[in-house]
């Protein structure tokens, strides 16, 4: 069960990369707040700012502007003794669990590194550590003399897994945890997850672009197009009843396990491309590609505005 106290909270954050040709705002005045023992999952198309947006609130990336508050401190200037303290809090699992494993490290070694770091465990009791982050993940004491390139994708994403959970932390920002992986490991993988949520009262934020995944595991979900949210509220709503243009074609995309139902169901077509994040278009970001698209849409970014009680839209069709 979720605590009703908020774990992290992003303000108006904004992540600007200066490169040839200008300024790519990957990130642009973007807030939402996480509750403790809840995820929230976000979403969108590749190149959407997402992943920047993990980033970013893990220290990764300097934001250019706004605020990342958690359990009530200022995080987004940190010293190196801060950040050292964030760390132990606050963890990544990544997207490529191959990229992410030293290859010239043992899997003990590599899950044992933020244990040495912080000091948490020595000699004997290291090892038994190790051992029951393995056996965590549905992995096994053997494997911990093993080399990353020895597993599979799935079991290296366990191994991940364990890593971002020796140091025992509270919240946990999955950056497209299971892009990488077969369809048939994708739900072991979600399900691994989500077990050790309710186990260890984990706060999540879960970077995706499936969204039957999304479903499965957020109690709520942000919706985000060319660096702004567009949408968000509670998993449960934005599939009933999803409002952003966006989102409705994103959703429409998503199979449904009933072939009648999905023989009926109109997917919706996008027109066009994602517009470059280095030069958007004016006003709304989307009218682009958005069928509703007004002569307002061109002149200003319509504002995210709740609309229904939690239920947050960033559309002219709702700001009448």
């Amino acid at each position: 069960m979720s605590d009703s106290k908020v774990l992290l909270e992003v303000k108006n954050l904004k992540k600007y990369f200066y490169v040839k040709g200008g300024v790519l705002k990957a990130v642009d005045d973007v807030s939402f707040a996480i509750k403790k023992g809840e995820t929230l999952g976000l979403v969108g198309e590749s190149g959407c700012g997402k992943s920047t947006t993990g980033r970013t609130i893990i220290g990764l990336y300097e934001p250019t502007a706004g605020e990342i508050v958690f359990d009530g401190e200022k995080v987004d200037h940190l010293s190196y003794e801060g950040r050292k303290k964030f760390a132990r809090r606050v963890q990544m699992i990544f997207q490529d669990p191959y990229a992410s494993l030293n290859p010239r490290m043992t899997v003990g070694d590599i899950i044992g590194e933020g244990i040495d770091i912080h000091g948490l465990y020595t000699g004997k009791e290291r090892m038994e550590r190790i051992y029951e982050l393995l056996e965590m993940v549905g992995l096994n004491r053997e494997h911990a003399n093993r080399f990353p390139h020895e597993f599979s994708g799935g079991q290296r994403q366990r191994i991940g897994i364990a890593r971002a959970m020796a140091i025992e932390p509270e919240f946990i920002i999955a950056d497209e945890p299971i892009s990488a992986l077969d369809v048939s490991i994708q739900a072991q993988i979600v399900n691994l997850l989500m077990n050790l949520q309710e186990e260890k009262g984990l706060t999540y934020l879960f970077i995706a672009h499936d969204l039957s995944m999304v479903r499965h595991i957020s109690d709520n979900v942000a919706v985000m197009y060319l660096g702004t949210i567009v949408e968000m509220t509670s998993s449960a709503e934005l599939y009933a009843n999803p409002l952003h243009p966006y989102t409705q074609a994103l959703l429409s995309a998503v199979p449904i396990p009933d072939p009648k139902v999905q023989k009926k169901r109109e997917r919706i077509i996008l027109e066009g491309d994602v517009p470059s994040p280095i030069n958007p278009p004016s006003g709304c970001k989307f009218r682009t590609r958005c069928k509703y698209a007004m002569d307002i849409c061109k002149e200003q970014a319509p504002p995210l505005k709740e609309v229904a009680s939690g239920h947050f839209v960033a559309c002219h069709l709702f700001n009448k």
